[in-house]
């Protein structure tokens, strides 16, 4: 898995179209192997583009839970830890 897709369900507040779509993008990156696709192939990348954000949109829009929504900062602040324990400060 790409590790650049963060987890964009159960988000206080919750995810907005450009996240989604950035995780949509780096999906079709990964799949195709394209950073940046030629021209020849730009229209069948942002179909596809267009397409997973679409499925992600009404994924996250029908996906439930009971446990309260993770607040960002938090989780930001909790990722930047880790970050600090496996890499160390520069």
């Amino acid at each position: 898995m790409c590790r650049n897709i963060k987890t964009l369900h159960n988000f206080d507040p919750p995810a907005t179209d450009d996240e989604i779509r950035a995780a949509a993008t780096q999906f079709v990156r990964k799949l195709s192997g394209f950073n940046k696709p030629s021209q020849a192939n730009e229209a069948a990348f942002t179909r596809a583009v267009d397409d997973v954000a679409n499925a992600a949109s009404t994924l996250l829009a029908s996906l439930s839970t009971n446990a309260h929504p993770r607040d960002r900062a938090i989780e930001a602040e909790k990722a930047r830890e880790r970050s600090l324990l496996r890499f160390g400060r520069d």
